[in-house]
């Protein structure tokens, strides 16, 4: 094998098997984070040197979790003149028998849950558990975080520090919540997955509107914590992320403008995800156990499954955000159920409601209750009104695409009172 070949085969390990590695060398290293990602560091790099002369080896995880324990021991032995913890450590990694955790995949992937788990603990900050979970569950550099989320990369360095300590003083478990914990557990886990993929789907802020990368990771996320824990929200959750994915080559245009819904080319939306995605809906329905994810999940299918924009069911789909205010109630699940009512019964009966949400200091800096108003002050030829809140609507957005497209609509309706 060349120089070139075998780098590519190092690479591919190292994105198969390292998030697994990590996990089960922090389980071993007793929720040492710093001290696992040092062990899987010298692993690879020992793989590197080893693996050119010998070849790979027939379970190169093992091979990896196996040099990462005894590189954890060799650390752990110089620091033990300065800290007797860490010779106490040293000695029970020691003890432990390398083939009995190396070749035990169930343990392994229980692993991969645990740190999961731990990463999007609710002690932890909403910020402090997505950076966490993008760093050592995904992978991501500080570097690439730092980006996705507009912030210098010092910043996020400090915040996943922050998070580690957190998580070593609190002496949070590195465990599976039990079932009776699991519930609100998993409820933090998938606000993060969803938080992560939201910031991929509509970036918050900057010049594009997309960030694929972290919509790729979230939806990589979603189908490990599906295949660990068969959960009818985790489903709801997974099959919503593909829902969304499958219109994103739609979503803009080659310069990069925005393309709403009902103008979008449907022949470029990804068929296969929305085949997935329904069907994860009608499992997750079939489990009569209907959370937001699997309600959010269901109305996004019936857009998907709409022959165009015309043919959409907005019955069924406000019908759906009935169901939802119920199981989920907030001013972002009303404005949404406005605009499927103004589908329904017309602009009128939307403004109405739109207009009492606003009324009462919900969403008054929400850009897109704003754009909403907009939309259906233009489709009663209100023009006037519809100026006043493209105009609000663009003041309070962040992402160039987003105010691109809210300044040519103004300009269309300026352009239009001049002829």
């Amino acid at each position: 094998m060349n120089a070139r070949m075998f780098q590519q085969t190092i690479d591919g390990v190292y994105r198969r098997e390292s998030r697994r590695v990590l996990a089960t060398l922090i389980r071993l290293l007793n929720g040492n984070f710093e001290l696992a990602e040092e062990a899987l560091h010298d692993a690879f790099t020992a793989a590197l040197s080893q693996w050119s002369k010998d070849g790979l080896p027939d379970n190169p995880r093992a091979w990896l979790v196996s040099a990462g324990r005894f590189k954890a021991i060799d650390r752990l032995r110089k620091r033990t003149r300065f800290d007797a913890a860490c010779e106490r450590l040293a000695t029970e990694l020691e003890q432990q028998s390398s083939e009995v955790f190396a070749e035990d995949a169930d343990d392994i992937e229980d692993d991969r849950l645990r740190l999961i788990f731990t990463c999007c603990h609710p002690s932890l900050s909403a910020e402090a558990r997505t950076a966490l979970t993008l760093r050592e569950v995904c992978g991501l550099t500080t570097e690439e975080i730092a980006a996705a989320f507009l912030i210098p990369p010092p910043t996020l360095a400090q915040r996943i520090v922050r998070a580690k300590s957190k998580i070593r003083d609190a002496c949070i478990p590195y465990e599976v919540p039990t079932s009776e914990d699991l519930p609100v557990r998993l409820e933090s886990v998938l606000q993060v997955i969803y938080l992560v993929f939201n910031e991929g789907y509509s970036a918050s802020a900057g010049e594009s509107v997309i960030r694929a990368d972290l919509s790729a990771e979230a939806i990589r996320i979603g189908r490990l914590l599906l295949s660990l824990l068969p959960d009818a929200e985790v489903m709801g959750l997974l099959a919503l992320m593909l829902l969304h994915d499958a219109r994103r080559q739609a979503r803009t245009s080659p310069s990069g403008d925005l393309i709403l819904l009902d103008q979008q080319d449907r022949r470029l939306w990804n068929r296969e995800q929305i085949v997935e995605g329904c069907g994860l809906v009608i499992q997750a329905l079939r489990t009569r156990r209907f959370g937001p994810y699997v309600l959010q999940a269901a109305i996004a299918a019936v857009h998907a499954e709409a022959p165009s924009a015309e043919q959409t069911d907005w019955t069924e789909i406000t019908g759906l955000y009935d169901v939802l205010l119920r199981v989920n109630p907030s001013p972002v699940v009303e404005l949404n159920r406005a605009v499927a009512v103004a589908m329904r019964d017309g602009a009128e009966a939307g403004l109405s409601l739109i207009a009492d949400i606003l009324s009462r200091g919900k969403l008054t800096d929400y850009h897109f209750a704003y754009a909403a108003q907009a939309d259906l002050y233009r489709r009663q030829g209100n023009n006037a009104a519809a100026r006043d809140a493209y105009q609000r609507a663009h003041d309070l957005a962040q992402q160039e695409p987003e105010r691109r497209f809210l300044q040519a609509r103004l300009q269309e309706l300026q352009e239009q009172g001049e002829t």
